[in-house]
């Protein structure tokens, strides 16, 4: 950039300083003025894209011009040859009577046909005619003299421009076997050899972008990104269940059978202009009427789509809003067309129905992927067009200096010239499409006697012929074979993105279509955002590749969520973010991905996954440290049960109406009372053991967490009859010895035993309400994790 600058200020400073007061055509000043128009170029070094273009094609230049010097080899080689069999041998009298060369002297008359004239074929003496000097000369536009003027031919030629001219001449001139030669060098040097230059500066193209060098895997992940990048959120409000009329008429506007009843009347409406609607044609009222009905139709569509979708949810659609432009467009149009009846009401008219046949494209899924390619093309190719713009107005620029005076022609006349510089690139725009461009060309190189030179470049009306040879070549050469075969890449490249085979994708359409259904079903709002706390229950509704099932794929499921919460930190995430972690989990990253997007994704799920595992780890060492919790205050609330019922046997021992054995058992029973007695007093619970001694040395099984969980609650709690418990029970130790003790008088069991049952009861009752919460507890974190 800087020393293309630095090149354009000194040439600039150089004509300041010399600035010469004549410009001869052909001279130094006028290269001089020519390299000033290069300054437009610059941009190509100022803009980042563009100058990226420039760079991939100059990296595979070395390529272009080895398919360049073989296809100036195979030129030479007929060159040659067209020099050694026509050179020469084309040359003929312009007088057609005159076949001697001795005799084509002198004038002869001409006549001069124009196609205005109202006359009578044949022999007619009113036909204009002037006097024409007779020449011997070779055909006007090409010959094979010199091997010069030979490839100049077939390179013409290889444009597939002028050689049906070149056939003819050598047909009339030379014969059926010479002709074979052009048609040789059409197959060999446009066919074959001109193919292969396209296929070269494509191949070209995508090896220096990265696409060629890339494997099928790794291309497909290419098309599925660029598939993804496209897709957008459906912005089809979900059906309003709770008002009847709304969803009656939403249940209408879905309906398959009425979009095809609209497409049927957007294609007959399109029809109307098969006939020209023109002021004072009878049939121009009935259409204009015909199409004023259809825009009332379509008014109602809109309506009804408004009424269904609420006139905020219609206007979310792009689709929407293009057909309520068009609809209103058509209802000013019908407003006043009836009132005005002339040209521009139905110039209008005409342009509402071509605009309203765009909106069926959007309504196909063929007609969509068409136009998602060509907007695609145009956008991606955008600064590629800008560049051949900038091109266009250096040549135009350079036309004016060149060919701005020149004689009108054949080809170059008052709608076709370099007089100015839109002229100029009008003219260039016709020259890319490959229109008489050689014509263009042989125009230009007009020279004396047949125009006038004067002593500055725009004094004159003669054209400059190794300017022209140059400036058009070039120009068609760049244009033409190489920017144009660009767009050709970009096209192709497009078009294969959308028309791929299904099997081959990483991702269907109808996989995409499926996220943008459930999408559409989880984002309420139509915002293209939704809370990090409804991707889980998005994942969940997904199905086809993309489904994830959370009992199946716990792990992938963590993973996934944890994903969207660390990227967007508890924000939002959008349409594009959710679909972009689907299609990272659908494919395989090591066979997919290239070498730095794999580092840095293989990176992410590093850190992933070692975030899942310490909050799985977490929350199992929670989930433990909960349970030993709750063993410990177990523990301790049955350690407490099992000190009440020591204490309340001790106490039921010592009664005074018991039958003693010996002195030694009532000294033994006294002892144990007293260090019960102490015991109770001080506020301490007895150590945890197995058994329970009595007085006769029986022991009493403790009872076990697992006795009372496995009964149902009616028979672990009998309140009404417990004193008619059997004794195998396993709730609380047996407290009877039919053998040993005698059974409790009623008296006893009146004064003390209901007493220290009823107490027995409700220990029991509240430690089984705490166990049956811990049990709810415990299960519902199990679940959880």
């Amino acid at each position: 950039s800087g020393t293309s600058g630095c090149v354009l200020f000194m040439i600039s400073l150089v004509f300041l300083c010399w600035m010469p007061q004549k410009v001869p055509s052909q001279s130094g000043a006028q290269v001089l003025m020519i390299l000033r128009c290069v300054r437009p170029l610059r941009i190509f070094s100022l803009v980042p894209h563009m100058r990226k273009v420039v760079y991939e094609l100059c990296r595979g230049f070395k390529e272009i011009l080895l398919v360049s010097v073989l296809l100036i080899v195979l030129m030479f080689v007929f060159a040659c040859y067209g020099v050694h069999m026509f050179g020469g041998r084309l040359t003929r009298c312009n007088d057609p009577d005159i076949k001697e060369r001795e005799k084509c002297v002198g004038v002869f008359i001409r006549k001069i046909f124009i196609t205005k004239m109202k006359l009578q074929p044949g022999e007619n003496k009113s036909y204009p005619a002037m006097l024409v000097p007779r020449v011997w000369a070779n055909p006007r536009r090409f010959n094979f003299d010199n091997i010069g003027n030979a490839m100049l031919a077939l390179f013409e030629v290889l444009s597939f421009k002028g050689w049906l001219d070149i056939r003819d001449v050598l047909l009339q001139r030379l014969g059926t076997a010479h002709a074979i030669y052009i048609h040789i060098f059409v197959f060999l040097g446009c066919m074959i050899g001109l193919t292969l230059f396209v296929g070269v500066v494509i191949a070209n193209y995508s090896e220096n972008k990265g696409t060629a060098l890339l494997t099928v895997d790794q291309r497909r992940w290419c098309d599925l990104k660029k598939r993804l990048k496209i897709a957008q959120p459906l912005h089809l409000p979900p059906r309003p269940d709770r008002y009847k009329f709304r969803a009656f008429i939403y249940d209408i506007t879905q309906n398959i059978y009425f979009k095809r009843f609209i497409a049927v009347l957007v294609l007959t409406n399109s029809s109307l202009l098969c006939v020209s609607w023109e002021a004072d044609e009878h049939h121009t009222i009935p259409l204009a009427t015909v199409s004023a009905a259809f825009t009332l139709l379509f008014t109602i569509e809109v309506i009804m789509k408004a009424i269904a979708f609420t006139p905020r949810g219609y206007w979310q659609s792009r689709r929407n809003r293009y057909d309520l432009f068009v609809t209103v467009v058509g209802v000013i149009w019908v407003a006043t067309h009836f009132m005005l009846m002339n040209n521009t009401s139905n110039s209008i008219g005409y342009t509402v129905v071509i605009l309203r046949f765009f909106t069926i494209t959007g309504k196909h899924a063929t007609l969509k992927m068409l136009m998602l390619t060509v907007v695609v093309s145009v956008y991606k190719s955008f600064f590629i067009i800008m560049g051949m713009f900038l091109l266009i107005l250096f040549y135009a620029l350079t036309g004016v200096l060149l060919f701005g005076t020149v004689k009108f022609g054949e080809n170059i006349g008052r709608q076709a010239n370099f007089q100015t510089v839109p002229s100029g690139i009008a003219m260039l725009f016709r020259i890319v499409t490959g229109e008489d461009w050689n014509k263009i060309m042989h125009d230009c190189m007009l020279s004396p006697p047949y125009c006038t030179l004067g002593e500055n470049y725009w004094e004159t009306d003669c054209g400059n012929f190794t300017g022209s040879l140059i400036y058009f070549c070039s120009f068609y050469v760049i244009i033409t074979y190489i920017v144009l075969n660009l767009l050709v890449a970009i096209i192709m490249e497009n078009f294969s993105l959308f028309y791929s085979n299904e099997e081959d994708a990483l991702l269907s359409y109808a996989d995409i279509r499926n996220f943008q259904n459930t999408w559409n079903m989880v984002d309420t709002q139509q915002r293209g955002l939704i809370p990090v706390k409804r991707v889980k229950f998005l994942l969940q509704l997904l199905k086809g590749r993309l489904e994830v099932e959370p009992d199946r794929d716990r792990l992938l499921f963590k993973h996934m969520c944890y994903e969207m919460e660390r990227i967007h930190n508890g924000d939002d995430v959008t349409f594009h973010d959710v679909l972009n972690m689907l299609s990272y989990r659908s494919v395989d990253i090591r066979k997919a991905l290239q070498l730095e997007e794999l580092l840095a994704r293989e990176e992410l799920e590093y850190l992933i996954e070692e975030e899942v595992a310490k909050q799985t780890i977490r929350q199992w060492l929670d989930k433990c440290l909960r349970r030993i919790k709750a063993q410990k205050q177990q523990n301790s609330l049955i350690n407490s049960l099992r000190a009440t019922t020591e204490a309340l046997l001790a106490g039921t021992e010592i009664l005074p109406n018991k039958p003693v054995a010996s002195e030694t058992k009532d000294e033994s029973k006294e002892e144990a009372s007293a260090a019960s007695a102490r015991h109770r007093k001080k506020g301490q619970l007895p150590g945890r053991s197995d058994s329970i001694s009595s007085q006769s040395g029986r022991k009493f099984l403790a009872p076990s967490l697992s006795d009372g969980a496995a009964r149902a609650e009616k028979d672990r709690f009998p309140t009404k009859k417990w004193n008619a418990r059997q004794p195998g029970s396993k709730n609380l130790p047996d407290l009877s010895e039919s053998s040993e003790l005698s059974s409790p008088t009623p008296e006893e069991d009146e004064g003390g035993a209901q007493p220290i049952t009823q107490k027995m009861i409700t220990v029991v009752v509240d430690v089984q309400s705490w166990w049956t919460s811990q049990l709810g507890y415990n299960s519902g974190s199990d679940s959880e994790d």
